[in-house]
């Protein structure tokens, strides 16, 4: 089964570019190692983080489906910075990675404890809307 794992995390402000450069090494390396891991044990599909909020558009379809872009939306309280794809047996191992990913470290070595969203990616509609 697919899984992904979402990190949305850091109020716009409190981003991680803030963060000591010590504490920033720390997180990177945590990140890089945790992927390796992931990578070693062919769990890990797709990982990538994401540009911060400021550098957003929410894009829709004008006349003749010419973009309309909006944005951008700072003020977010959270926003997704990042995300894993893992192809894992069980909920449960999906869950354990999460956790791990919920207890990379912030500044001072602490862990963040950061809300990870995990959600079973679906290879179509379900059976009953086929």
């Amino acid at each position: 089964m697919k899984y992904i794992l979402m990190m949305n995390t850091m109020r716009a402000g409190e981003s991680v570019p803030n963060w000591p450069a010590k504490d920033l090494q720390a997180h990177i390396a945590f990140m890089l190692n945790l992927n390796k891991t992931l990578r070693e044990s062919g769990e890990l599909v797709s990982a990538e983080g994401l540009a911060f909020p400021d550098q957003a558009r929410l894009v829709r379809a004008g006349k003749n489906g010419t973009p309309i872009t909006d944005g951008v939306f700072p003020e977010g309280k959270e926003f997704l910075a990042g995300f894993w794809i893992v192809q894992v047996d069980t909920p449960e191992r999906a869950y354990t990675i999460a956790a791990r990913v919920s207890a990379a470290p912030g500044p001072g070595g602490v862990p963040l404890n950061m809300l990870i969203e995990v959600r079973q990616v679906m290879s179509g509609p379900p059976p009953e809307m086929s």
